[in-house]
């Protein structure tokens, strides 16, 4: 039985590949309120269906909705869709509100639907080999992590036509929901892949300080961010968060220090994933970095064995993976890789920092989304 699936957001294709590339499935229908953009984006890429209207979508025969919408829609279009019968994967961040994200769990939890996070970073190659390696113990006891985004975002701010040129000049959602927000707004990128690093663990308190307003003071958001996750057992994740300053892109850097052995990603001009461990027998007085690339016997199989078509699904396979690890769930044959609480707790990080940045970086409390039960225990605490 072949799996359907519709896709809200015609300009948030990153999973389409990774359907077309799974034989049980296939995405039938796109949707999008730029109706002509989604009946030029379906014929391109042989999607027979196109909707405007996204509760027309969700009344067809479809198995599941992909989300890839502006962030302000994922909560309202995920309980819509869950309601309407649809399994949920969603592009990040799972909402932009605290209400929301309690509204989310609690629908899951009410339909028995499957809800993915579609957090791709997650599923790059690299940060894959770190998890087996850390699961295998080759860094001992892991107890600090870094994760970094730095993408200069402001010409996303404003409208453009199809061709990239300068339209109207009016703001976009990115305007207020992302660059109009203080502290860490869109954090799941960097947080997610060093969460899977310190598996069984969660977040209790998050702290946040902005470097102020030096690059363009049209924007509510800081240059730079930086949030603090102390994480239940005491461990510290440090994420930097940087959508305003001119320099080049990084937008996938991460670190990890253990007991024994350290990772740090590329900084760029050159530079590559690096690794060290004390079982390199190195003078405990000059370590020296290896290759991560010496290390790729490390990889999951499936990564290694990835076909050409699996590899071009895009962020070099990982977005084919993902996809299949969501069909895998529909299927019953797996949970969700990042489920529903997963990607409340990584986006509550968003919220939390933006209360810990205006009131001097004091630390908040973060929810417990899988353990809460009744509506008292759901209270901020400061």
């Amino acid at each position: 039985m072949t799996i359907k699936v519709g896709i809200v957001g015609a300009r948030g294709l990153s999973t389409l590949r990774g359907f077309q590339a799974i034989e049980d499935t296939e995405v039938v229908a796109l949707c999008d309120l730029d109706e002509a953009y989604a009946k030029e984006t379906a014929a391109k890429h042989g999607i027979p269906h196109t909707y405007r209207v996204f509760e027309d979508m969700l009344a067809s025969d479809i198995d599941a909705v992909v989300i890839a919408t502006p962030m302000q829609l994922h909560v309202p279009q995920a309980i819509a869709a869950l309601h309407a019968g649809k399994h949920v994967m969603s592009e990040v961040t799972a909402g932009v509100t605290l209400d929301e994200l309690w509204w989310l769990k609690e629908t899951v939890e009410q339909t028995g639907l499957v809800y993915m996070l579609a957090e791709n970073y997650c599923y790059i190659p690299e940060n894959q080999l770190i998890a087996n390696m850390v699961k295998q113990g080759l860094f001992g006891d892991v107890y600090f992590g870094e994760g970094e985004y730095m993408h200069d975002i402001r010409h996303l701010a404003f409208r453009v036509n199809r061709a990239g040129a300068a339209s109207d000049g009016k703001p976009t959602w990115r305007n207020y929901w992302q660059l109009g927000k203080r502290g860490a707004f869109y954090p799941t990128h960097s947080l997610g892949p060093v969460m899977q690093w310190f598996a069984g663990d969660r977040i209790r308190s998050v702290s946040c300080f902005g470097s102020g307003w030096h690059t363009d003071k049209r924007f509510r958001q800081e240059d730079t961010s930086i949030t603090l996750c102390q994480m239940e057992s005491g461990k510290l994740i440090k994420l930097r968060i940087d959508c305003i300053s001119q320099r080049p892109h990084n937008m996938s850097y991460y670190t990890l220090q253990g007991t024994k052995g350290a990772f740090e990603a590329p900084r760029g001009l050159g530079d590559t994933h690096k690794i060290w461990l004390d079982s390199m027998g190195d003078d405990p007085e000059r370590p020296k970095w290896r290759p991560l690339s010496d290390y790729y016997d490390y990889l999951p199989d499936r990564y290694k064995h990835a076909s050409d078509a699996q590899k071009a699904a895009g962020h070099w396979g990982g977005d084919f993976f993902i996809v299949q690890d969501f069909v895998d769930a529909m299927k019953g044959e797996r949970p969700p890789a990042i489920d529903v609480y997963d990607a409340c707790e990584w986006t509550a990080v968003a919220m939390l920092s933006e209360l810990s940045v205006m009131n001097g970086g004091r630390a908040v409390d973060m929810p417990d989304f899988r353990g809460a039960g009744g509506y008292g225990q759901q209270a901020l605490r400061l």
